[in-house]
């Protein structure tokens, strides 16, 4: 998508209301979209100059509400209604009218940006940062760690011993 500076977009606008011709005309001449220059030209109208630059806008969910019923109570398009009130983007009082009707008002609040976090936890599960100092004696710590051990060589003799069953049944099966 090209992006057009101010003085390109005025140019153009003054050239249509000076009466060079019409908007196909002028779209042509200068290799922009109709669509594009009905839109500049409707903003300019609207708002002067200011309405060519640039802008960067978060609309919250009231303010994109009031912008649909104003839509709506006026028999708007969407494209004037965003000349009315300074939208630049250009599908976005669209996409918010779908977002109403398929959600409610509470589809229209802005979402955050950006991927989402992968895990959240719970807050009682939150690190404190200190570790809490493991309260077992010596004593125990060593009694847990030899049935740990004995528990290791149980499981390791018992997939011994099962493996063993298997390796007899294969050899009973092939005589």
């Amino acid at each position: 998508m090209a992006k057009y500076g101010e003085q390109f977009k005025l140019k153009l606008v003054k050239e249509y209301q000076a009466g060079a011709g019409g908007v196909r005309t002028i779209a042509q001449r200068h290799g922009v979209g109709c669509t594009v220059l009905r839109r500049w030209i409707a903003v300019y109208e609207q708002h002067g100059r200011e309405g060519l630059r640039k802008k960067y806008s978060h609309y919250d969910a009231q303010f994109r509400m009031s912008v649909l019923s104003h839509m709506w109570r006026e028999n708007l398009s969407c494209q004037q209604a965003a000349a009315v009130f300074d939208i630049r983007a250009q599908g976005a009082i669209a996409k918010w009218e779908r977002q109403y009707h398929a959600g409610g008002i509470d589809a229209l609040a802005p979402r955050p940006r950006g991927r989402p976090r992968k895990m959240t936890r719970p807050d009682h599960e939150k690190p404190t940062g200190k570790t809490a100092p493991d309260e077992r004696t010596r004593e125990q710590l060593l009694k847990e760690n030899e049935y740990l051990r004995a528990e290791v060589a149980y499981l390791k003799k018992l997939d011994a011993l099962l493996q063993a069953k298997r390796q007899a049944a294969q050899k009973k099966k092939r005589k």
